[in-house]
């Protein structure tokens, strides 16, 4: 038979929470960054492929 499990305090919910908003947080900086980077021609870690046609010629 199933037994209910205790119920969580509401601050473990809410540190459990912050620390996944803040992972959010801290992706979308990265990315945003990352983007400028490339945009601005500057970024030294991130390889894309270009066109193929405009290296040949």
């Amino acid at each position: 038979m199933a037994v209910p499990k205790k119920k969580t305090s509401k601050s473990k919910k809410n540190m459990r929470k912050a620390t996944w908003k803040r992972k959010a947080a801290v992706a979308a900086q990265k990315a945003l960054s990352l983007g400028k980077s490339v945009l601005t021609g500057r970024s030294n870690s991130f390889v894309y492929p270009g066109n193929e046609e405009e290296e040949e010629e």
